[in-house]
Formats: structure tokens, sequence, C-alpha cells
């Protein structure tokens, strides 16, 4: 195995990260802004209002987008193993 391939699995894997990461994060993002948004508008200032809907909102999230997480590592594993096995 060259540098251009350690590069380019690596490279692979950060991208994998990101497609993986990207959904649960921006559903809690968008609870948070939107909670903050009624917050500033009704003027309630309760720190503890925010984590709640946010928590509920990451797991169910996860629960949705689990499948997919889950067969986008499965595809990115085989690769991985197919380059070990053809090393060898």
């Amino acid at each position: 195995m060259n540098e251009t391939e350690i590069i380019d699995v690596a490279r692979q894997a950060i991208l994998i990260t990101i497609q993986i990461g990207a959904p649960v994060l921006l559903v809690g993002l968008v609870v948070g802004v939107a909670i903050a948004l009624v917050q500033a508008l009704t003027q309630i200032q309760e720190i503890t209002l925010v984590f709640v809907p946010k928590i509920l909102a990451i797991f169910l999230a996860m629960f949705l987008f689990l499948p997919a997480m889950m067969k986008t590592l499965v595809i990115f594993m085989e690769s991985l193993a197919d380059r070990m096995i053809g090393l060898g």
C-alpha cells in the first residue's frame, strides 16, 4: 500500500464521518435555533428549556438515520476488506 492509497482511505474515512454525523448534527442545530427563537420571542430565558427537546430530537434522528448510517459503514468496511485481501 503506497502513500496515495493511504491518503485516499483517510479521505474516504473523513468524508464518511461527515456523512454519518451531519444529519444528526443538523437536526440538533435546527431544534436549538427554533427553541432559541421561541425563547427570544416570548422572553423566557430558561437555559434548561433547550436540552430536553434537543436530546429527544437527536435520539429520534439517530433512530431514523441509523439504517442509512450502518449501510454506509458496511459499504466502507467491505471496500477496506477488499483492499486488505488485495494486498495479501
